[in-house]
């Protein structure tokens, strides 16, 4: 399953990294310049992929309001 996110307020990419060494994370593409992430996940874990990566977005940058795109 693939599905999209606006990272406003994104300064860097950093959190990609942490992101793509979550369980059942296939692809994730996080830009700056465009404060858009790209998650490719199992569809039987998506859910709580999209709340822990929104965990480790905000442990990044706190400020940071993640919206699906």
């Amino acid at each position: 399953m693939k599905k999209s996110f606006r990272l406003e307020g994104l300064d860097c990419a950093n959190c990609a990294a942490d992101i793509k060494a979550l369980d059942g994370v296939t692809e994730v593409t996080v830009n700056a310049m465009t404060t858009k992430m790209v998650l490719v996940a199992d569809d039987d874990k998506m859910d709580e992929i999209i709340k822990t990566a929104e965990k480790i977005v905000k442990k990044h940058e706190p400020h940071v309001v993640v919206k699906k795109a």
